[in-house]
């Protein structure tokens, strides 16, 4: 057993490992069985679920651990994680073993009991794997990745690893701007990670046979397309705060790191977990498609992810057949980013509803657009529950959705809600942004009256029973979209503009969310921000910022106070508007859409002008040309 030091000291930062033994498994498990008894959820720290993969450690020389940055109840349901470890786990040379942030209780209980943070399916401590892979959807986790990073008894910042420590690498849409984590993280994967895990798991077996130094596996992994290494690069700065020049310091370190895409989907995980508590969504997820043709000027994730790649109805049902077989679940969800623009979607329906006719099937479509569902297809779910009907018109204004690029009209989303209240559903929600380009309290005042008429319509289709949700969230410009060079509206012009709507949805029976405004800013500095982000999350860490996402542990004086003693002014990052010529923090990322393109949409976004969903004609975006790739033919393979 190995002692993991505490309290040193390195270039005025200092690292708060627990002080803790390297634990053998049945250390741990005994450590457990006194403290479990007295936490929320036990369930979620004793592993054993239906489906895990358990191997021999002694067996296997590659050992990864797989990593959510949030609780077992979140992290358990993610499919990235789920395809990750059943491609590493379909691997006879390579052991695979996921772990999850630990709550406030038992995270105190492992640091009174001197219990590193280890894995569910060994119980071994994560210090002990070869490489850590932790997933990052959103960037309200970066203090969450430290804390976790932390438990493992892992130097916080990656250079002072030693050969002894696990190379920590991770993925996700939040990792399309790596440079705020960029001092924490070893390697950032960019893109689609299905086929580059096995390539870095090969580059790591190769390297641990020559024995030689731990920055020539680092060095090694630049030959993989879609690896970001942050110690290759350096970045020098204006006195004015603006990025002066971006550098390579390693002439084998790409100055372009090009995402990674697969042009065909692979075959989904199977053998899903089933979780041992109750979860944010125990169901069938299964990805029908990946990316969006339609362009909206605000939305990262349908930019980051092109092309558009769809699975046959005939591959989904197969996929559907075994995993009901092998997990029990009873609900399926139809994933992507606009489940409605799949090319087969009705088609899809009614094969489901034959195919498992008998099995009490309930099927949830998370992401519809308001022009692309019909009467049939409502006609065709054959679940008997009438749960929410989510719709996200975004505007309640014709013009500002011409803005944002989503061209569908205040009749259609009239339309439409007739028809889902006609149709026996008794809820809706309705997704509105706020804080939109040129937006004024005019178009606010709209979204109250839109809201109002909707619920009418539901009182007049099914009476009373009608429900109406509404959440109103403040646009972030968000790296690699069309108002990336945009400024966040200031607090004050937010919060009139809530005001507005929380007043005229008072006494109407409307159930009402929208974001908190310390939250936007925060979301907005740490998505827009640059590598001097790195010390200003180290210190927010360091003075017990963590759990971010969770509104009862958000603490946003800690943030302010963080920014103060680094002496960073927060609002640079997000209350200034960029030109084109700016180098921005992200630019060395290439998600295959060209700059230029993303130009022009901004462009047009300001003179209200459209841009039509790509199926219908190439608008020259460049993810065709940089990929050598014809979009259409992607589509369905």
């Amino acid at each position: 057993m190995h002692t993991i030091d505490c309290g040193i000291q390195k270039d005025h930062y200092y690292y708060f490992f627990i002080g803790v033994l390297l634990l053998s498994p049945n250390e741990i498990e005994n450590k457990l069985k006194s403290i479990l008894f007295d936490v929320q959820k036990p369930g979620r720290y004793v592993g054993e679920e239906f489906n895990q993969i358990v191997k021999d450690w002694n067996h296997i020389d590659t050992h990864i651990a797989i990593a959510f940055p949030d609780i077992y109840d979140i992290g358990l349901p993610n499919l990235g994680l789920a395809i990750l470890y059943e491609i590493l786990n379909n691997r006879e040379d390579v052991l695979a073993e996921r772990v999850y942030s630990p709550w406030i209780d038992m995270e105190n209980a492992m640091r009174i009991n001197h219990i590193p943070l280890y894995s569910l399916e060994s119980k071994r401590p994560i210090k002990a794997f070869d490489i850590l892979g932790i997933t990052i959807p959103y960037e309200s986790l970066y203090s969450n990745v430290l804390n976790l990073i932390n438990l493992a008894g892992i130097p916080i910042f990656s250079k002072y690893r030693s050969k002894n420590d696990p190379f920590i690498i991770a993925g996700g849409h939040a990792t399309f701007n790596p440079e705020p984590m960029h001092a924490f993280i070893d390697a950032f994967v960019i893109g689609d990670g299905e086929e580059i895990i096995n390539e870095i798991v090969n580059y790591y077996i190769d390297w641990k046979k020559e024995n030689t130094p731990r920055q020539d596996f680092l060095n090694s992994l630049l030959e993989i397309p879609g690896i970001y290494v942050p110690i290759f690069y350096n970045v020098k700065y204006f006195s004015s705060g603006l990025i002066k020049s971006f550098n390579h310091n390693n002439p084998n370190a790409p100055l372009l790191i090009h995402k990674r895409i697969v042009p065909i989907l692979p075959l989904p995980p199977i053998n899903l977990l089933v979780p041992n508590i109750d979860v944010v969504h125990n169901r069938i997820s299964v990805e029908i498609m990946r990316g969006c043709t339609r362009g909206c000027r605000f939305c990262q994730a349908g930019m980051i992810t092109r092309p558009v790649r769809e699975r046959s109805i005939d591959e989904i049902i197969s996929y559907l057949d075994s995993a009901i077989k092998s997990t029990g679940f009873r609900e399926i969800s139809l994933m992507s980013l606009s489940s409605s623009d799949y090319t087969h979607i009705q088609e899809l329906i009614e094969e489901i509803s034959v195919h498992f006719k008998d099995k009490d099937i309930n099927i949830s479509l998370p992401s519809l657009r308001i022009e692309t569902f019909s009467n049939e297809l409502m006609q065709s779910f054959i679940s008997k529950r009438k749960g929410n009907f989510t719709l996200a018109p975004e505007s309640a204004s014709d013009h500002l959705r011409t803005i944002i690029n989503k061209p569908i009209s205040t009749t259609e989303l009239i339309r439409s809600v007739k028809e889902i209240y006609h149709h026996g559903w008794l809820s809706i929600k309705l997704y509105f942004l706020i804080g939109l380009p040129s937006e004024s309290l005019k178009d606010v005042e709209n979204i109250v009256d839109i809201c109002k008429e909707v619920i009418n319509i539901g009182h007049k289709e099914i009476g009373h029973r009608a429900r109406l949700n509404v959440s109103v969230n403040t646009l972030i410009p968000k790296p690699h979209t069309p108002f990336q060079w945009s400024s966040l509206p200031s607090v004050e012009d937010i919060k009139r503009k809530q005001e507005i709507i929380i007043n005229g949805l008072r006494k109407t029976g409307i159930k009402l969310n929208y974001s908190d405004n310390n939250n936007s800013l925060l979301e907005s500095w740490l998505s827009r921000g640059d590598r001097r982000l790195s010390s200003v999350i180290f210190q927010a860490w360091k003075l017990g910022a963590k759990f971010d996402a969770w509104s009862e542990h958000f603490n946003f004086s800690l943030w302010l106070k963080a920014f103060d003693i680094i002496g960073i002014d927060p609002f640079f990052y997000s209350h200034r508007e960029r030109k084109y010529d700016e180098l921005l923090p992200w630019d060395h990322i290439h998600t295959g859409v060209r700059k230029t393109f993303i130009i022009n949409e901004c462009e047009k976004s300001k003179r209200g002008e459209l841009t039509m969903d790509c199926r219908n004609g190439c608008y020259a975006c460049g993810i065709q040309s940089n990929y050598q790739i014809v979009c259409n033919e992607l589509r369905i393979r």
